[in-house]
């Protein structure tokens, strides 16, 4: 009885003592549990970024510098970044897990393009991004000018000279030459009527009419003179109006074309054709009615300054046919003796 009496009191202290013991078992063995899980977490948080980073080099493994870096998400989100002076780049804190599409572009080199994905708390490094040279292709436009071809053409033939004096500008010796603006045919005209071998030329044939005894000139110092002055008005117009005018207002070209080539008989018919078929200003063949007209409308205005005698249609005619003939015979001489004797200017 007296175990029992003692013993009683001493149960609800063991008890208490029991309960509290495992409360707070069940306490720590929770923040056992607890604090791992939040470990956890706080680690997870952490690691859901990552960061890239690489160089971009050219085919020499030279750093490009200014180089632009683009990455592009899933859902159109966009990162850039630009390469520095050692052509380093670097992307940090990123979205992991994601698959990115990398973009590297640079002025003068071809776009680089590649896929990548980053893992929780990895700081990815790509190999070198090698860039290679742009291949550009330029358009390039010719400007072809007929007019400043032409010009120099032009400065080639005045500078052509038979035995190294004797101006022969209206010869054409390039095979591809080109039309002559209006200009460019008074000027020709306004160069050959002014050089000093034309006075001579005229001198000459004066002379030789001297001795002839044609026209109705007397034969001494002032017939000369006459037939002198009658000779320069003579060249004078059928120069400018055959060489000048009527090619400006019919478009055809004044000037010979030397052939060259073929057989010595198909030389000598584009020698004499010379006279009576030209070159239009198109590039086609044509009746040359600037050399007949040049020469039918300058023998008729001789009729205003030859003596009475010869003012009538005969001599008319008769100066065409002289005219016509001279013509032939020149377009011969410069097709098998003069190109020999030439000196040609170059252009």
């Amino acid at each position: 009885m007296q175990n029992s009496t003692h013993a009683s009191p001493n149960r609800p202290l063991e008890s208490l003592l029991t309960r509290a013991q495992i409360l707070v078992l069940i306490v720590l063995s929770g923040m056992i549990l607890v604090v791992p899980m939040s470990a956890q977490s706080f680690e997870s948080a952490n690691t859901i970024t990552g960061g890239i980073l690489g160089t971009v080099v050219d085919t020499t493994d030279d750093p490009i510098p200014g180089a632009n870096v683009m990455l592009q998400g899933p859902a159109g989100e966009r990162l850039t970044s630009v390469t520095k002076d050692d052509g380093g780049f670097a992307f940090d804190q990123i979205p992991a897990g994601v698959a990115y599409q990398i973009t590297v572009t640079a002025e003068g080199f071809a776009d680089w393009n590649s896929s990548i994905m980053v893992e929780p708390g990895q700081n990815k490094t790509l190999p070198e991004i090698k860039l290679r040279i742009l291949a550009v292709q330029r358009a390039v436009t010719v400007s072809y000018s007929s007019k400043e071809v032409a010009t120099q053409q032009l400065k080639a033939e005045e500078q052509q000279r038979v035995l190294g004096f004797i101006p022969n500008m209206y010869v054409v010796y390039e095979p591809h030459p080109e039309p002559l603006t209006t200009s460019m045919k008074f000027h020709m005209a306004y160069k050959d009527l002014t050089h000093p071998v034309f006075f001579a030329r005229t001198a000459a044939w004066a002379g030789f009419e001297q001795a002839a005894g044609l026209r109705n000139y007397p034969q001494n110092t002032r017939g000369y003179g006459e037939r002198l002055g009658t000779g320069l008005a003579d060249n004078v117009t059928e120069g400018l109006i055959g060489n000048a005018v009527l090619p400006s207002l019919l478009h055809q070209d004044p000037r010979y074309f030397y052939d060259g080539s073929g057989t010595k008989k198909s030389r000598a018919l584009h020698a004499m054709l010379a006279a009576f078929v030209c070159k239009g200003d198109n590039g086609k063949t044509q009746p040359n009615y600037s050399t007949l007209g040049g020469s039918l409308i300058s023998s008729s205005i001789s009729l205003a300054y030859y003596p009475s005698s010869d003012r009538n249609a005969q001599y008319v005619f008769r100066n065409v046919g002289i005219g016509m003939g001279l013509h032939v015979g020149g377009g011969l001489v410069q097709e098998f003796i003069l190109d020999k004797l030439t000196s040609r200017g170059k252009h």
